[in-house]
């Protein structure tokens, strides 16, 4: 019984407490939920106050704080230039030969960086290990107090980064290129490796590297080219740069807007990129062969010039001369013509004229006398003004006497009886002499002036020069004498193949020229350039017999060394004194053209100062020649048409097997008189009026910097 009503105690106790503490839990509860909503109302109250408080600081003065805060970033926000792509340029084939490749300055935005210390560190290590940029370097920027605020740093000096270069810094930062980071890792470079972007710029590029430096020229500064096609028909090619701009619109809102870049036009050329490469390695083992001659060290002439062309359009197929540099480096050319001591020694002026004598094109740029190339004009100026018939004969008995003076004829021992034809075949000086004697000065020197020679051609090449002849007042007896024969004046190559061009064609002085057609963008022909006739000269007639006087020179003349077996041509050859004269210095040259009814093409060879002993020898101009024209004809699609004569003695020699007789064409003459009087200051300085049909950026009030 006690221990029953102890038990029921006990058990009343027991329910008594978990009663208790039930209670107390509610109460506990009631109380923490009163207070919590008491902290809640507050919390909004408060809430409530400051979002009236900004909405007040907003309506006074909200946009003078957003335009301090986006004045802060405004660096991002400029006014910043979309590159335009300059125009390629073609070979009449299709092979670019020049185009602008899309790559990327660096730039780094010091604010970005410094916004959080931990992205210094890796921003650093990520610049050095794909670009290779001293962390020291970026450091500096993200310290130094008028950068490390900056939104806008140019890395690597300026210099751009390739597409795959940049790929490589995105695999890096994305964590791609290495396959043992860890996730954490990865994650740490994508969020830590901040405030780096890349700015487009187009880079000009030359695939084929040197191949036609001397046509072409280059660009050094987007829109700023040097020589050639490059500087001729600059606006053309160049395009205006467009335009990101920011500004402020209604209120405080940031706004841009884009103006779309205009890319340059493409242009597409007469030149062949395979003629053009037979022509320069024929130059190339030229000079490989003599290259270890007297005068000049690794090279086999002074200079070698040649212009291949189409007589009847003046479309120019190639050309080119000894001194070829890579287009992508060009500075680096002045490497191949002097050691690295010569190059130390030199002033920044000279260097750049040593540059600039390697940069131009000698074939354009470089006058001399051109010595008996010349004589078939003569004799078609002797013939269309009714001087000549073609029925006459002269005695060369080995020089004439002109005011005292005697010059002698490449044969010193004379030619005997020669018809008007033999003229050209024997390269006679002495019936040239006496055929512009006939003329005499004034229909002499007007016929020089009508076939262009004292005038530049207008070809489109920048940096063409004029040469030198004596008008009909400053012209005397004695100058005749020696301009028949082509010396006393001076041309460059283009104006005599021009000339002889007009001899061979028909009678027409055609404007030689490069260009073919301007492309627009989307590859529509804008333009096209045809052939251009400036006059005409001598009558088919007479320009019929003049042919057949040059083909007389290559079938059995001092031609004959240029001669392609299976194919009839036609040529003339030359060997001019240098000055001072009696110095054994002389310029060797070849000029010929191929078939011969119906001429296709037209070379011209120059042998500045073989590096041989004994100068005065044309045939290496003709081995040249004859060397191209293998190559350059069945590509051409100019088929033989005259039976093959394999054991014609002439084709046994070439260049690499020079044995035979000496072709001579003139003997060492001290009587010559030397070329009197300068160029003109202008001509010398070069360059024909720039095409205008583009614009520059200057031109549209623009420039290549962003603001």
């Amino acid at each position: 019984m006690a221990a029953n009503e102890s038990g029921k105690k006990n058990g009343k106790k027991r329910v008594s407490g978990r009663r208790r503490r039930s209670v107390f839990r509610r109460k506990l509860s009631g109380i923490s939920r009163r207070k919590l909503t008491g902290l809640f109302l507050a919390v909004v109250a408060a809430l409530i106050v400051l979002l009236i408080r900004m909405a007040g600081i907003n309506l006074t003065h909200g946009g003078e704080y957003t335009k301090q805060v986006l004045a802060n970033n405004q660096s991002q926000y400029q006014s910043v230039s979309i590159a335009y792509k300059r125009g390629d340029i073609l070979d009449s084939t299709g092979t670019t030969l020049a185009t602008s490749v899309k790559q990327y300055r660096v730039i780094l935005d010091c604010y970005a960086v410094n916004s959080d210390s931990a992205y210094k560190e890796p921003t650093e290590k990520a610049l050095s290990d794909v670009f290779g940029i001293d962390t020291s370097t970026i450091d500096a920027l993200l310290t130094g107090d008028g950068t490390k605020n900056s939104r806008y740093q140019v890395l690597l000096g300026g210099s751009t980064v390739t597409i795959k270069q940049k790929q490589a810094w995105d695999a890096y930062v994305d964590g791609t290129d290495d396959s043992s980071l860890s996730d954490e890792e990865k994650e740490t470079r994508a969020t830590d490796i901040q405030g780096v972007w890349f700015e487009e710029k187009y880079v000009r590029s030359y695939p084929l590297g040197s191949l036609a430096c001397d046509v072409l020229g280059f660009v050094y500064d987007t829109d700023k080219a040097a020589w050639g096609i490059e500087s001729y028909y600059n606006n053309t090619l160049s395009g205006v740069d467009g335009r990101k701009y920011a500004y402020y619109g209604s209120g405080t809102q940031l706004e841009q807007t884009i103006a779309a870049p205009v890319d340059g036009k493409t242009v597409e050329l007469t030149l062949d990129a395979n003629i053009q490469k037979a022509v320069e390695d024929t130059i190339e083992s030229f000079n490989e062969t003599y290259a270890n001659g007297p005068y000049y060290s690794g090279r086999g002439a002074k200079n070698i010039g040649v212009v291949v062309m189409n007589p009847n359009t003046g479309a120019v197929f190639a050309m080119a001369s000894s001194d070829p540099y890579d287009l992508n480096d060009p500075s680096s050319a002045i490497s191949t013509q002097y050691t690295d001591e010569q190059i130390a020694a030199m002033s920044d002026d000279q260097k750049t004229e040593a540059l600039e004598s390697i940069w131009k094109n000698f074939c354009i740029s470089d006058s001399y006398e051109p010595g008996s190339v010349y004589k078939p004009v003569v004799i078609s100026s002797a013939l269309q003004n009714g001087t000549l018939t073609g029925n006459e004969t002269f005695y060369c008995d080995g020089g004439e006497t002109v005011l005292g003076t005697r010059i002698k004829c490449s044969d010193p021992y004379g030619h005997g009886q020669e018809t008007v034809g033999d003229l050209i075949k024997n390269s006679c000086n002495d019936g040239l002499m006496q055929v512009a004697s006939l003329m005499g000065i004034d229909e002499f020197s007007q016929y020089q002036q009508m076939f262009g020679f004292g005038s530049r051609t207008g070809i489109d090449l920048s940096g063409e020069a004029s040469g030198i002849i004596n008008s009909a007042d400053q012209m005397s007896a004695l100058d005749l004498a020696v301009n028949s024969f082509g010396q006393g004046f001076t041309c460059t190559m283009i104006q005599e193949i021009t000339a002889v061009s007009a001899v061979i064609n028909g009678g027409n002085l055609v404007k030689p020229h490069l260009m073919s057609q301007v492309l627009n963008s989307d590859g529509s022909v804008e333009k096209t350039y045809g052939t251009v006739v400036q006059k005409e000269i001598i009558s088919k007639d007479v320009s019929d017999l003049v042919r057949s006087y040059m083909k007389k020179s290559t079938d059995e003349g001092t031609s004959a060394y240029a001669k392609v077996d299976g194919y009839s041509m036609g040529g003339k050859t030359g060997t001019a004194q240098k000055i001072p004269r009696g110095n054994g210095k002389y310029l060797d040259s070849y000029i010929g053209f191929v078939p011969y009814n119906n001429p296709q093409v037209v070379i011209y060879v120059v042998v500045d100062e073989p590096n041989v002993e004994a100068q005065a020898d044309n045939r290496y101009p003709q081995w040249i020649g004859r060397d191209i024209l293998q190559q350059i004809l069945p590509y051409m699609g100019i088929s033989p048409d005259e039976a093959s004569n394999p054991d014609n003695p002439y084709l046994q020699f070439d260049y690499t097997n020079p044995t035979g007789e000496q072709d001579v064409d003139e003997a060492a003459d001290t009587n010559v008189p030397e070329v009197s009087g300068t160029e003109d200051a202008s001509d010398t300085a070069g360059g024909n009026t720039e095409e205008t049909d583009g614009y520059t950026n200057e031109e549209a009030g623009l420039d290549n910097t962003d603001d």
